[in-house]
């Protein structure tokens, strides 16, 4: 059974449209007004980037540098560090030392031995001297012989040179040694060191 299709009559269509008429809504605020459509904005057309030309860097201040020498300075020299140890004697006494104002009491000479003749050789005559209450006494070592030096880990000039102070600072003979300095020219300056002895108890 086919539904039948309801159609306003023109009665019905007159009410409804007076009725449309006279209606108003309940808040007319919360409808909010149409959004206008932004305008484009005028973009500016491209334009090609000029091509500038290379830079030219101007190194006067890198040509006045000095250049570095070259060569191998991985640690100071002993020199450097004999000078920066605090003075453990007289002051006035260590200044007459160094300007080899003071008489060596004794002497060894190390030049030409091998770090195996020299150490035990230095051990005895530092304790020999220390017994016989001597203060000043002179350590050899030469200044030593330049080697060629092509290899990558680098050769120090004078092994004697640069191992004795390290042995004069350790046992046994830092019980015995008070101050080290390297020699007054007439007494063999940087090829050798002066070496003075505390007072035994």
């Amino acid at each position: 059974m086919s539904r039948r299709k309801k159609h306003l009559s023109d009665e019905d269509k007159d009410l409804w449209n007076a009725v449309k008429k006279t209606a108003r809504p309940l808040h007319p605020s919360s409808f909010p007004a149409p959004l206008a459509r932004p305008e484009k904005p005028d973009l500016p057309k491209p334009t090609s980037v000029p091509v500038r030309e290379p830079f030219e860097f101007d190194l006067e201040i890198g040509r006045k540098a000095r250049a570095q020498p070259t060569g191998h300075n991985l640690a100071p020299s002993v020199s450097d560090k004999l000078a920066q140890a605090p003075l453990r004697m007289d002051r006035k006494k260590f200044g007459k030392m160094r300007k080899g104002q003071l008489a060596p009491e004794a002497r060894i000479d190390l030049h030409g031995m091998t770090q195996a003749q020299a150490h035990p050789a230095l051990t005895r005559f530092i304790l020999n001297s220390w017994a016989m209450d001597f203060r000043l006494v002179l350590v050899i070592t030469g200044k030593g012989k330049h080697q060629e030096d092509d290899g990558p880990i680098p050769v120090r000039k004078g092994v004697l040179k640069h191992q004795v102070p390290h042995w004069l600072h350790s046992s046994p003979l830092r019980e015995a040694v008070l101050q080290v300095s390297e020699a007054h020219l007439k007494h063999g300056g940087t090829g050798a060191y002066y070496v003075y002895l505390r007072r035994k108890k």
